[in-house]
């Protein structure tokens, strides 16, 4: 049977609280959306009980976000609903750039085979959110409330961080109040929660409006993303096609900033815009029409107390690289496992510092990075717009000009190179898995079968040995038994090296490197060790296991060792500019 997700209503019920005063609560987070839910679900998921308030009782319409990249898939694997997400999303790498009526060039974002995951996938937010809720839905511990409203906000004082936050929530019966020892605010760019306490969000509002047209229609385009700079059809501007599941397809038309909103969003205005760009014998109905204009812009800290700041309530970009929900959800990987570690007595609260400064710096790189897109693609003067034109131009023969066009430079993870949660390196490494970096992906063989890496490095911390365990002894045999040994100590698993693999395939603690792509990614030679966060980046690699090093590590990765000021600064991480596209 197929859901309609764009116009399910979810039923309001009293709770206890509103007769007799509740107990505090670890979390309570505020929104539904892709980031509150993927929030609640990963707490439920390690043991953490949950209440997550709706002053809604919907899931989204229209397309909204609608491109989801890789590392996000990944993380929706670790939530248990990546297959759904991919198994119904358009799959798409590659990418076309036209200036005027003529391609400029084609570009690939997943150019290497080897991961278990496409570089993006397109699919509507509802459908997002749809197969997050029912995720949420099979969890014990994760309470939903729908048309539960947050309207005041009393936070302890800041000397006692351990006191509960007090809430004073809407709902159709009344008002009452939720305690919590920690809220998280992902209660969208509008945030009601950061309004009750005073906060605001600072950057830069562009002047400019865009037309998103969601339309239905049976076409032979590939699934591919088609950027046109100055196209013939809508001279002067821009324009973006998508396509999305249930053959509906998005249409980003750029308009000006003296574009009247209400007069564009009528049919009248765009079918005309349409029937330009497919011609004047496509067959399309319209499904959904907005008009947006938008900022680049964050809170100054998203960490105020007990409070916690996550999604477009923290840092808001522009559309153009997908951006928004994909640093969201990263947001919420970030957090949920900081608190569930503080909450559980595994690590001091000074330990969400680090979520606030890891996820400020992804921020600003974000906004960097969208404000540049925006830049390019609506030039501010006539130097400026020579400019990108003479580039567009050269791109079409030269590739050295090919890395400065930027359509929208597509999200990609951040590296916290930073990050005090990190043991520098002491030993040489080559290749991209320094420590801050998220883990890459490579093809295993596990219980005898075809496996990922990834989806064996859930569960908390763990220690990447490459070894097979049959190769291991004298001093190495031992040092991996004195840290077994030890409480609190990660997990270990063992990868073995293909030629190891008679041995070990037998072995459902140990994966078989098959293709070598693991020594290839993470320049692993046999003894090479990799302590991974549970939002799987690493904090920590060497060249042998050393126990008291990785204790130390481990130490550090949890918050143990952390002053304040350090635990509030991400120091940013030289990078290369992402490929252009």
């Amino acid at each position: 049977m197929t859901v309609d997700y764009q116009r399910l209503t979810f039923e309001y019920r009293p709770c206890a609280e509103q007769s007799a005063a509740g107990t505090v609560h670890p979390v309570v987070v505020a929104g539904a959306g892709p980031v509150g839910l993927a929030t609640a679900i990963d707490l439920a998921q390690q043991g953490i009980p949950v209440v997550l308030l709706d002053d809604d009782c919907t899931l989204s319409t229209g397309s909204r976000a609608i491109c989801f990249a890789k590392r996000t898939l990944e993380i929706f694997d670790r939530l248990g609903c990546g297959d759904r997400m991919v198994d119904k999303g358009v799959r798409w790498n590659l990418g076309k750039v036209f200036l005027r009526d003529q391609m400029v060039y084609a570009f690939d974002l997943l150019p290497e085979s080897g991961h278990r995951r496409p570089a993006f996938i397109n699919l509507q937010q509802y459908y997002v959110e749809g197969f997050l809720l029912e995720r949420a839905l099979e969890l014990p511990n994760l309470e939903i409330r729908w048309k539960n409203k947050v309207i005041g906000i009393e936070r302890p004082d800041q000397d006692r961080p351990d006191a509960a936050a007090t809430l004073t929530v809407e709902t159709p019966d009344g008002t009452y109040p939720v305690r919590a020892r920690y809220v998280v605010a992902a209660d969208g760019a509008r945030s009601p929660i950061r309004n009750l306490l005073g906060l605001d969000s600072k950057g830069r509002t562009f002047k400019d409006r865009f037309l998103i047209a969601d339309i239905r229609m049976e076409a032979g385009f590939p699934s591919e993303r088609w950027f046109w700079f100055d196209p013939p059809f809508h001279p002067n501007q821009s324009v973006l096609l998508h396509r999305q599941p249930d053959n509906v397809w998005r249409i980003d038309f750029q308009l000006g900033w003296d574009a009247d909103p209400v007069l564009e969003k009528t049919p009248e205005r765009v079918i005309p815009r349409v029937q330009a760009l497919l011609g004047p014998d496509a067959t399309f109905e319209l499904e959904w029409v907005s008009v947006y204009t938008f900022s680049c812009l964050r809170m100054d800290s998203f960490r105020h107390g007990n409070v916690l700041f996550a999604g477009d309530s923290a840092h808001g970009v522009s559309p153009f690289g997908a951006r928004g929900a994909n640093s969201g959800v990263q947001d919420a990987d970030n957090l949920a496992w900081k608190l569930a570690h503080v909450l559980r007595g595994e690590a001091p609260d000074a330990l969400l510092d680090t979520y606030a400064s890891e996820r400020e710096y992804a921020a600003d790189e974000n906004i960097r990075n969208s404000t540049r897109s925006t830049d390019f693609i609506t030039p501010k003067s006539q130097v400026s717009r020579v400019f990108r034109d003479a580039v567009l131009t050269l791109a079409a023969k030269h590739p050295f000009a090919r890395t400065l066009v930027n359509s929208g430079r597509l999200s990609v993870p951040s590296v916290l190179a930073g990050s005090p949660l990190n043991t520098a390196d002491t030993d040489a490494f080559a290749g991209a898995m320094m420590p801050g970096a998220p883990c890459a992906d490579a093809p295993v063989l596990a219980d005898g079968a075809d496996d990922w890496l990834l989806s064996r490095l859930d569960g908390g911390f763990c220690l990447l040995v490459y070894a097979s365990p049959e190769s291991v002894d004298g001093p190495a045999a031992k040092e991996i038994a004195t840290l077994r040994a030890q409480a609190g100590a990660p997990r270990v698993v063992f990868v073995s090296p293909a030629a190891g693999s008679v041995a070990s395939a037998a072995d459902p603690a140990v994966l078989v490197d098959v293709e070598g792509v693991v020594a290839q990614r993470y320049d692993a030679v046999p003894g090479t060790a990799y302590l991974i966060r549970p939002d799987q980046h690493v904090c920590a690699r060497w060249r042998a296991v050393d126990a008291d090093r990785v204790m130390k590590a481990m130490a550090r990765a949890q918050g143990k060792n952390l002053t304040p000021r350090a635990a509030t600064t991400c120091v940013a991480s030289a990078q290369a500019e992402p490929v252009a596209a």
